[in-house]
């Protein structure tokens, strides 16, 4: 293992600002009420298509708490790729993957749902994927040598196991930070799958405005965060690999204790940006995560002048007009077998009829290759006999040339 996860360990992953939300215990919905963010992003619209079912989110994270209210019956059995550090019941455990979790898809709770916390997409799935540790955990330290690779695990395993989007509310910002292959291949590998990925830029924009790992990587969807205003949170890194921003700031969060708080960070906004992804992925299922990466800078609101900027990419992401631009778009034709290897077959490929001939199948290479053979000895003949210049006749130099392509 390389020490390439205990590094982001060591510069605070998951790190989320966290302060006690102010109650309101007399009214059923008083912590729906101060979700601003699902107004700001036009949520609500966007449910009157579909509110996620049958997408399933991966969040690569500190493990999600399955028992939660908020999100109970909507996690699916997991995978731990850490193996150590705290366990359930205990208080550095799973706080900041359910967390974000509850941002995706949490469905409230109580009789009419109307208490607790409310995601972008209350119907979609959870796959939780334990990478790292919380902060607090007293075995960080011990994980700084021993789990590099389980991150690109992470996210290699999620997209063998139905992930449909994969949320990376983590990072890598330090003044050492630098790509890993082995994650750019396993971003890579998980596009080619159909999950859209989608990272948090980085919370470095009061420190240099470093660049981040994971978000940096090709084909990621890179998120900003932004307060309840629109505008740039101060914390937000501004990189040229923003895609789109969403709320960072004054976050309503769901937590293992059963407690709600507010949370602030660029992992908060790559959550709602996840669970917007959710949502597009439920109503176009066929788009690829190009397509889809397409429609949310295409549909961004607030867009910065002259389209975008490294501050707030695009704009602040609109899941209801991505859905409904979404409506006017064809899947991406799949591209055949052999396509990085387009000299693989011979004519039209694997995929051509049986019994079918043209001018360039197996037939004429074979009347070819016979042709060849005769010009050759055709050749030998000449130079045997001493009779000058090879004299090939016009009608076999014609087949030759026309079929070594001339």
């Amino acid at each position: 293992m390389t020490s390439a996860l205990g590094r982001r360990l060591a510069v605070a992953l998951a790190a989320a600002g966290l302060a006690l939300l102010p109650a309101a215990p007399g009214y059923a919905d008083g912590i729906q009420a101060q979700e601003w963010a699902l107004d700001t992003l036009h949520v609500r619209e966007a449910w009157q298509t579909t509110k996620g079912s049958g997408i399933t989110v991966a969040v690569l994270d500190t493990g999600v708490d399955d028992g939660h209210p908020d999100l109970e019956g909507q996690v699916l059995p997991g995978k731990d790729l850490v193996g150590f550090g705290a366990r359930r019941g205990e208080r550095a455990w799973a706080r900041h993957g359910t967390a974000m979790a509850g941002i995706i898809a949490g469905h409230g709770h109580g009789a009419s749902g109307g208490e607790g916390v409310l995601g972008v997409a209350p119907k979609a799935r959870i796959l939780p994927v334990r990478v790292i540790l919380e902060d607090s955990d007293a075995d960080r330290k011990k994980a700084r040598s021993t789990r590099g690779g389980a991150l690109a695990a992470g996210i290699r395993w999620a997209a063998d196991h139905g992930a449909d989007v994969i949320n990376l509310s983590l990072g890598d910002d330090s003044a050492s930070a630098h790509p890993e292959a082995a994650e750019d291949a396993a971003v890579q590998y998980a596009l080619r799958k159909g999950a859209v990925v989608v990272a948090s830029a980085g919370n470095g924009g009061e420190k240099g405005d470093r660049i981040s790992y994971p978000a940096a990587y090709p084909g990621v969807i890179a998120v900003t965060a932004v307060d309840r205003y629109g505008s740039r949170a101060a914390f937000s890194t501004r990189r040229w690999y923003a895609t789109v921003s969403a709320p960072g700031v004054d976050v309503v969060i769901a937590d293992p204790d059963k407690r709600y708080y507010e949370g602030w960070g660029t992992s908060a906004a790559a959550a709602f940006v996840s669970g917007s992804v959710a949502l597009v992925r439920a109503a176009h299922p066929g788009l690829s995560p190009r397509q889809i990466r397409g429609l949310l800078t295409r549909t961004a609101q607030d867009a910065p002048e002259g389209g975008r900027s490294d501050a707030l990419g695009a704009g602040l992401v609109n899941p209801a007009a991505a859905i409904t631009a979404g409506d006017t778009m064809k899947p991406e034709a799949q591209r055949p077998a052999a396509a990085a290897s387009p000299n693989r077959y011979f004519g039209n490929g694997p995929g051509h009829p049986k019994g079918a001939h043209d001018d360039s199948g197996p037939n004429q290479m074979a009347l070819l290759a016979g042709l060849a053979g005769t010009a050759l000895v055709i050749a030998a003949i000449s130079l045997w006999r001493g009779s000058g210049p090879l004299r090939v006749p016009p009608r076999l130099r014609a087949l030759l040339l026309r079929g070594f392509g001339r």
